[in-house]
């Protein structure tokens, strides 16, 4: 599996557009700081920039450049449920691009407990734009043969693994814990 983590993160460095593995289904992926890669990647779901993105990483200090300090009662309740499969809005920098935060000034994030996602992200050193592996507003692809069906040749590399419960995550927001989805 090395071989193959080493494979996606270097697809990703070129600017390219991943599909891997999830604890719900599959995901779609690229670097965050990618402007041109996300756009593409928005572009292949048909999904309007003005949603966002989520961004998943290893552990939570991959995504603290990222945001705002947390008050204390935040960071508690966002660790008492990291990592697994909810995501959390939690404000971000002001300077976070449009293309990951959408019309918000909060930024959907998640720390991963998938092992394949979750090594992609340790050989990345840092986070990864995770959308569901799906035309918008389509059931998320839960197989490797799911995802070329849906996206043909337009994702770069596949990344193999089995997927947790085929249902997209939680999202919770982070301030208030009130269940967004």
């Amino acid at each position: 599996m090395t071989w193959h983590i080493r494979e996606a993160a270097r697809h990703i460095a070129a600017g390219g557009i991943i599909a891997y593995p999830t604890e719900t289904v599959y995901g779609l992926g690229c670097d965050p700081c990618n402007g041109a890669a996300v756009l593409r990647l928005l572009d292949l779901k048909h999904r309007n920039i003005d949603h966002g993105v989520i961004l998943i990483a290893s552990d939570f200090t991959q995504l603290e450049p990222w945001l705002l300090p947390l008050a204390a009662v935040v960071r508690k309740r966002v660790a008492a449920r990291q990592p697994g499969p909810v995501t959390w809005t939690l404000p971000c920098l002001p300077e976070i691009p449009v293309w990951l935060r959408g019309r918000h000034t909060s930024l959907a994030v998640r720390i991963t407990d998938h092992p394949v996602a979750a090594a992609l992200c340790k050989r990345r050193g840092g986070p990864l734009v995770s959308t569901s592996a799906n035309r918008h507003g389509k059931r998320p692809a839960t197989t490797p043969l799911a995802v070329r069906q849906v996206f043909h040749n337009d994702i770069d590399y596949i990344l193999h693994g089995p997927v947790g419960s085929g249902v997209p995550s939680k999202i919770r927001d982070g301030v208030t814990g009130k269940i967004l989805r």
